[in-house]
């Protein structure tokens, strides 16, 4: 595959969809593109912004509390495996109203205090607190939803 083909199919793929440096990299290396081309092609890329890890950020965090309903440790974690750099995560994730992270657990907590099984207050507040644990909530939006009531 030549140089501009490769160029065509990212950037046809970046039309398509946001992608970051790191993804559009790990398919060329999957490609066995050798690495000089790499860094022309992705150069090209950023420069013609077909990728803008940046826009990238922004988009990917706003997609993944809004949507997936993920919390703010999950979503860092995901961005640190596109190697998205932390000062890019950082200010991307402080665009986010912290009042939309409490909106965003209090459904899911109140669904799952529906299923949830426990023999009393105690233990139904610390499977609550894992499950929002898991979900990539902190302790200070947890303890907020579940001592004010907010998931009521």
């Amino acid at each position: 595959m030549t140089e501009q083909q490769i160029y065509q199919k990212l950037s046809a793929a970046c039309a398509s969809a946001e992608h970051c440096s790191y993804e559009m990299t790990e398919k060329m290396s999957r490609w066995q593109v050798p690495d000089d081309v790499q860094a022309r092609v992705i150069e090209r890329l950023v420069s013609e912004r077909f990728v803008d890890d940046e826009r990238y950020c922004r988009f990917f965090v706003r997609d993944k509390i809004l949507y997936n309903k993920w919390g703010r440790r999950k979503v860092e974690q995901a961005l640190r495996l596109k190697r998205i750099p932390e000062a890019v995560a950082a200010a991307a994730l402080d665009e986010i109203d912290p009042q939309v992270y409490a909106d965003i657990l209090r459904p899911l907590l109140q669904a799952k205090r529906k299923t949830a099984k426990a023999a009393n207050a105690y233990e139904l507040n610390g499977k609550l607190t894992r499950f929002a644990l898991g979900r990539g909530f902190t302790m200070d939006v947890i303890r907020e939803c579940l001592g004010d009531g907010c998931e009521d």
